[in-house]
């Protein structure tokens, strides 16, 4: 692919002001059609939850919506439906986020209400109960499924005690002990106007916006001065380990390999990007021709990196028969150790790259997910023109980047191995790969 036949790819003005009470509001008018997105963004996520209290970030956040300046749930509901809008929060691993989207004409009636579920939360008694009751209700069904399961024992076989495993580490007694008072901190406590910044894509101008964000955020106060960061992480908790979750009922094996990744904005990204995408993620890659194309192993087998403000996750997931447990690991090593040892072809690099830069526009194709990206790249400090330049600098990567990549970043033994099925048809099995420590699935909750 040559440079030259990519179209440019230019974002309308993205305009900014810093209200005087810290808040960042951004502006970017976009299209013919009349509609907007708006994200709130504040740096206080899962990583500033303390043990006994994990899961109160999103806890609190999702509660926000169910009652607040003296409206009910319901009749927040029911203004949001009489809108046509749709209104959320939720919190993510380092921040928090309510977000919106609308008709453009009631863009002031939507940011009213926004303002009053950030601003003036009350975490009635019952939402709270409510909530609670559906958040224990959905813990149980994914102790019942074993890809959760996997996912969760994988997050803390890697991350350790480090709060970026404190979104999979909340368990039963958390949700148990979360009180009102607790919501009431973390939203006096957590959320302030200076480390918040507004996000506002669509049919909308920026003389409109920023007198409608003073009107309705401008009293905004509290909160900490400054972003909050997670401490430096010192490596894979589990590092040569082998975890295996029992659960005897089961005929098929989750199987997950996690090792050191990227943290985002990491300059390698781009021949990372590449690189993993040959490996395991994209529907041509080596991991999904190997294991299901030619082998029949599984449905589904895939890589990822998982990229957080100061570390990331680099994960290979797939799931199999009991029996070719053993087939399967040998073959996403093997795999991996091809890669690292031998690197990636011009052409497979070649079509890798069409791949990723084909699919990049669907990325920005909402107001919400432009407001995503832009957030991605105040919070993470790219490049202003991330954006535009993008398809270019995956399309500039060499095939000596990618396979430099590879050799450094794909594990040798720095890695742990999560499987969930039957432990006692496992464990003789897997041995071989490291020390195995067998977990109920109680030991996760």
């Amino acid at each position: 692919m040559k440079r030259s036949t990519l179209r440019p790819f230019k974002l309308p003005a993205h305009h900014r002001h810093t209200l005087p009470n810290g808040l960042t509001v951004h502006v970017v008018k976009r299209g013919q059609l009349p509609l907007v997105g708006a994200r709130m963004i504040i740096r206080a996520g899962d990583i500033t939850d303390t043990p006994g209290r994990l899961g109160l970030a999103d806890f609190a956040a999702r509660l926000m919506r169910r009652g607040a300046a003296g409206k009910s749930a319901d009749a927040l509901s029911e203004e949001i439906e009489f809108l046509g809008a749709t209104l959320s929060g939720y919190a993510e691993v380092e921040r928090t986020v309510v977000s919106f989207s609308s008709a453009s004409k009631h863009l002031t009636a939507v940011l009213e209400l926004m303002s009053q579920v950030l601003l003036a939360p009350e975490f009635p008694d019952r939402e709270i109960e409510l909530s609670r009751r559906r958040s224990l209700a959905q813990l149980m069904n994914e102790f019942d499924d074993p890809s959760a399961l996997a996912d969760r024992a994988l997050s803390r076989a890697v991350w350790g005690s480090h709060p970026y495993g404190n979104e999979m580490q909340s368990g039963r007694a958390d949700l148990e002990a979360l009180t009102r008072d607790d919501l009431v901190a973390f939203h006096r406590e957590r959320l302030g106007p200076k480390i918040a910044h507004l996000f506002v894509v669509g049919d909308v101008e920026i003389e409109r916006i920023v007198p409608l964000a003073e009107k309705y955020f401008g009293a905004w106060r509290g909160g900490p001065p400054v972003d909050p960061i997670a401490p430096p992480w010192s490596g894979v908790a589990k590092s040569g380990e082998v975890i295996i979750v029992d659960k005897p009922d089961q005929s098929q094996v989750q199987l997950r390999i996690g090792a050191r990744g990227t943290k985002r904005g990491h300059p390698d990204l781009y021949p990372v990007t590449v690189m993993n995408s040959v490996l395991g993620g994209g529907f041509t890659s080596r991991l999904l021709n190997e294991i299901r194309v030619k082998r029949g192993l599984s449905y589904g087998a895939g890589s990822t990196f998982d990229n957080m403000g100061v570390a990331g996750l680099f994960e290979i997931s797939s799931f199999t028969k009991t029996e070719n447990v053993n087939t399967l690991i040998d073959v996403t090593l093997a795999e991996v150790a091809k890669l690292r040892k031998k690197g990636a072809s011009p052409q497979e690099v070649d079509t890798t790259k069409r791949y990723i830069v084909g699919l990049f526009p669907s990325r920005l194709e909402t107001n919400e997910s432009l407001a995503g990206v832009l957030a991605d790249i105040e919070n993470y400090n790219l490049p202003a023109d991330w954006i535009e330049q993008y398809r270019g600098n995956i399309d500039a990567v060499t095939t000596q980047q990618v396979n430099a990549a590879a050799e450094k970043y794909l594990f040798t033994d720095d890695k742990v191995i999560v499987l969930v099925g039957n432990a006692s048809e496992l464990e003789k099995r897997v041995s071989k790969y490291g020390p195995v420590t067998v977990l109920k699935t109680k030991d996760l909750e």
